[in-house]
């Protein structure tokens, strides 16, 4: 028995724990090796199905717990906290909420086995209301399908996966260098696409001061919120005269926007990333009074300016 299967062997309930809970934090350090590891030892006789099962699903469930409580309290102060950090900041909530829309709660089981998602899904929930109960209930599920699925693999590939494993520890310190050096370049790779992004991205924005004073002073420039129809739903207050289009509908209802008008754009993301790639996309169809809304939908709040309910659509 190699150095790394006797370590996993001996303190795999910590390590399974450890990995899946740092995960599930969002730090990307992928859990998956270890379940798969943990399944090629269980499919060998040399780990107990529950010492692996079960400290991996607590470390899943107290990981979310805690962003299930944050969102809760701080909601989407916390969601934009999260986008910030994230390899992929414009669509992160966006494809969460979008998941909640279509499956409700349940959409806590599914963003388990969804990149990025999983992650972002407690704090949404608690943000959303759902009461605690309920989100144990889906998140165990969730929790059970994730570790146990992949512990699962291991179990039925156990003896490819030994061999994997053995020729791995046979490398030395060199391979973990190796490994390591892998994650840190597509962790830095992703970061660097992420800079390129919004450099690209930059653009003159609007304020709401300069918003308002527009307001105030009789113009009447088209104000379309990006939100999604999940956003739209749990908060439903526009900035006064918007109207509501999603991101994924611009492209097709351009005829609804006038070409002689402003168009300011805004959203509820970091740094008005949706906002300026839906900008982007109208200047390259001919649109050229086109700005986004700097610091969104959260600043004109901030500066107490008036909102109201407004139908969902372009008319």
């Amino acid at each position: 028995m190699n150095k790394s299967v006797e370590f996993l062997v001996h303190h795999g309930a910590a390590v399974l724990f450890a990995a899946v809970f740092v995960e599930q934090l969002g730090i990307p350090l992928p859990a998956v090796p270890w379940l798969f590891a943990a399944g090629a030892l269980i499919g060998s006789g040399k780990m107990n199905w529950l010492v692996a099962l079960g400290p991996a699903i607590f470390g899943s469930l107290l990981a979310d717990m805690i962003w299930f409580y944050l969102g809760r309290h701080y909601g989407n102060r916390v969601l934009g906290l999260l986008c910030r950090i994230s390899l992929e900041p414009d669509t992160c909530v966006r494809r969460t909420e979008n998941v909640f829309t279509r499956y409700g709660i349940q959409g806590v089981v599914v963003a388990k086995f969804i990149p990025g998602l999983s992650t972002l899904a407690p704090p949404l929930a608690g943000n959303s209301g759902f009461s605690i109960p309920r989100f144990l209930f889906y998140d165990g599920i969730g929790s059970l399908l994730y570790v146990g699925g992949f512990m699962l693999v291991g179990v039925l590939f156990s003896r490819q996966l030994e061999a994997i494993l053995a020729a791995f520890a046979s490398l030395g310190t060199g391979a973990l260098g190796l490994a390591v050096g892998l994650i840190v370049l597509y962790i830095g790779y992703k970061y660097f696409q992420r800079y390129r992004l919004v450099r690209e991205l930059r653009m003159a924005r609007i304020t709401v001061d300069e918003l308002h004073q527009k307001q105030e002073a009789g113009e009447s420039p088209m104000i379309l919120d990006l939100r999604s129809h999940a956003a739209l739903e749990e908060d439903p207050a526009l900035i006064r005269g918007a109207l509501h289009m999603s991101m994924d509908e611009v492209d097709g209802r351009l005829q609804g926007i006038p070409h002689d008008r402003d168009i300011i754009l805004y959203c509820s993301c970091p740094n008005e990333v949706s906002s300026a790639r839906v900008a982007l996309l109208l200047q390259r169809k001919g649109f050229s009074r086109v700005r986004p809304l700097l610091g969104g939908i959260d600043a004109w709040r901030e500066r107490k300016y008036p909102t109201e309910l407004r139908a969902v659509g372009v008319t």
